[in-house]
């Protein structure tokens, strides 16, 4: 048998970047032998072995036939006479289907390297269009290179225009494309993922909650972008230069999308938009099984942001009641990574990148002196019983009466 290092793994090594995995292709070899040689089998659908020492993945080599919808809808052949090349056929992308031998020399049959060089994102073959889930696959790929210059090739974002039209993306469960979405969101430049998505027409099928705020207009005093979907890119941009924090990045996503179901006629106001979008905020969650913890950190900012923009003109006892609904007292870092979510709002507008945001530390200033209210010292003055919790309340009020900081209003 002859084995191959194959797939990412090549590719990043040719990209200078760091290899996270290493997957390889055995050609020439049946389970048996596999499992004579003391490999593990953890494939069900293929075999797929675990190296005894390294536990590295080991596949045997295999094509594939279209024989259903979706992205399991396959017949997969490995037997031993199975070729390399026949294996990297059924790849998604050039720069994906290459493999290496042991002395270090590159098995190129589609020019993934010339790929690799132009900085293209381009099918292998038009076995490309029976697997729907490469649409998303390829719009990850995008978001993860696009700080390297990757494009989608012309002929590439075809097919995938041509799958988004189809019916094809309606069977992909809503654990894969979740999946795709999360690691997509980890990216350097996540915004390009959705960009890419609605360049091809999936987005409106996926999701059609974000898609909808395209076209759908802001007041140009506080949003020279006017559009409401090129804001929540743009808020979703300025979220990833923030931080890496996924659930961030996720609710900085949909924190407007209440904006998409706004009257026209009452254009370009959007009234209680953060309040209008927490249902469709929970159902694309249920829908797509998004985790507990990216839900209630998006529902909050869709909650509250607004408040945050304009957090001089509270009153003080208002302020003490937020952090009471947020719950920032007992999750103090859920309460920052949610003014994290608004200053990323607040820069995410056309002219605005680099303005300062200074309610984000008046807030977190008002939170700390909050907290160092010790309900202990309030007992001591012998006060008992429901009294406590008001008089708790009155000295939280006291400790944030500060002198007041002047900071931009923000109408997002």
């Amino acid at each position: 048998m002859n084995t191959y290092l194959v797939g990412g793994a090549v590719r990043d090594s040719l990209l200078n970047i760091t290899i996270k995995d290493r997957d390889w292709v055995v050609v020439g070899a049946t389970p048996q032998h596999m499992l004579d040689n003391n490999y593990q089998q953890v494939g069900k659908d293929f075999p797929v072995f675990l190296h005894p020492k390294s536990k590295e993945e080991y596949a045997l080599a295999r094509t594939e036939r279209k024989s259903g919808h979706g992205y399991t809808g396959f017949d997969v052949y490995s037997a031993s006479d199975v070729t390399l090349e026949q294996d990297l056929i059924r790849r998604d992308l050039t720069i994906n289907a290459m493999a290496q031998s042991d002395d270090g020399k590159i098995i190129d049959p589609f020019n993934g390297q010339q790929d690799l060089k132009d900085k293209i994102l381009r099918h292998v073959s038009p076995a490309f269009s029976e697997d729907p889930l490469r649409v998303l696959r390829v719009a990850r790929f995008a978001a993860r290179f696009a700080h390297l210059g990757f494009s989608v090739a012309s002929e590439t974002m075809q097919l995938m225009s041509e799958l988004s039209s189809n019916g094809e993306l309606d069977h992909l469960t809503p654990e894969r494309v979740w999946q795709e979405m999360s690691n997509a969101l980890t990216a350097d430049k996540p915004q390009v993922f959705f960009e890419v998505l609605r360049q091809c027409g999936a987005l409106q099928v996926l999701l059609p909650e974000l898609d909808s705020l395209y076209g759908v207009p802001n007041p140009q005093k506080w949003h020279p972008e006017i559009d409401s979907g090129i804001h929540t890119m743009m808020v979703l941009q300025q979220a990833s230069l923030l931080t890496n924090i996924p659930s961030i990045r996720f609710a900085a996503l949909v924190h407007d999308l209440g904006k998409a179901v706004t009257p026209s006629e009452k254009w370009p106001s959007h009234h209680g938009h953060g309040q209008v979008g927490l249902k469709i905020i929970e159902r694309l969650c249920e829908r797509l099984r998004v985790p507990n913890v990216h839900k209630e950190l998006a529902l909050m900012v869709s909650d509250h942001h607004c408040k945050i923009h304009r957090c001089d003109d509270m009153r003080k006892d208002t302020i003490i009641k937020l952090f009471d609904k947020t719950d920032a007292w007992r999750k103090p870092q859920r309460f920052e990574e949610f003014l994290i979510t608004c200053e990323a709002d607040a820069r995410g507008r056309l002219h605005f990148e680099n303005e300062p945001y200074p309610q984000r530390a008046v807030m977190a200033q008002y939170l700390a002196r909050a907290t160092a209210v010790n309900v202990q010292d309030i007992i001591k003055q012998g006060i008992k019983g429901p009294a406590i919790k008001e008089a708790l309340f009155k000295a939280r009020v006291a400790a944030i009466s500060l002198p007041k900081q002047e900071s931009k209003k923000t109408e997002t």
